[in-house]
């Protein structure tokens, strides 16, 4: 299920200071950049006429500072102020800025304000997992065993049957790789090899060759290569 991601603004007199944010911004999978402006009173229309989530906010502006247009604004968007100037940061808190990056800040120190937002303003999800198990048919005609899609490490096709391997044991199913695999669907499991669907919350590394599951080293076949990096890629900070 997808969230909603915050919209951004990038207010800075200053070029490479937006350079800078707008690259940040695009390593953040929550975020999203809408504008970007070298004038206070610009950034203003922008704000009285468009929904946005977050300000990254320059202080020492012309025409108007970040400090007169976050007074003008308060209450309308949230702030991050960005400068230079470290006497400005008591200032800042009184407006209630959600943080304050002192120039130059790097990519960690703005994960953290902006990961502020997010956990308290972010729109929370309910979602009740209606389909989170399966039942698997075990030995003789009947026989079925219920297991938690969450415990699935990885499944394993084995000719005519099926290991499914969950955190604690390994059960063995008389089915086809292809019709599990159709089954878990493709949010949370990648297929990386012929014989192997994995669980992505399980992988504990990767290199070119294999992936790491279960503390044992999985191959990775050179058809499922791609799609399997670029489903890595999208979780990547």
């Amino acid at each position: 299920m997808s969230t909603k991601k915050l919209t951004c603004l990038i207010v800075d007199d200053e070029p490479p200071a937006i350079r800078l944010l707008e690259n940040y911004i695009s390593k953040v999978s929550f975020l999203e950049k809408v504008g970007s402006t070298t004038s206070a009173l610009e950034a203003l229309q922008i704000i009285e006429s468009q929904s946005i989530d977050l300000v990254f906010l320059d202080i020492q502006m012309p025409e108007l500072s970040g400090i007169q247009l976050s007074k003008i604004i308060k209450g309308k968007t949230e702030i991050i102020f960005t400068t230079a100037y470290p006497q400005f940061a008591i200032e800042s808190y009184d407006l209630n800025a959600v943080d304050y990056l002192l120039k130059p800040f790097e990519f960690e120190r703005f994960y953290e304000a902006v990961l502020k937002l997010k956990e308290t303003t972010a729109p929370k999800e309910i979602h009740i997992d209606t389909d989170s198990f399966l039942f698997v048919k075990t030995d003789g005609k009947n026989n079925y065993e219920k297991i938690y899609r969450n415990e699935i490490c990885y499944i394993e096709g084995l000719k005519n049957y099926v290991a499914v391997h969950l955190l604690d044991k390994m059960i063995i199913t008389y089915n086809t790789i292809k019709h599990i695999e159709e089954s878990l669907g493709n949010e949370h499991f990648v297929k990386i090899h012929k014989s192997y669907v994995i669980a992505i919350k399980h992988i504990i590394k990767t290199d070119s060759l294999s992936v790491y599951v279960k503390e044992k080293a999985l191959p990775i076949g050179d058809t499922y290569k791609k799609n399997f990096f670029e489903k890595i890629e999208s979780y990547k900070l």
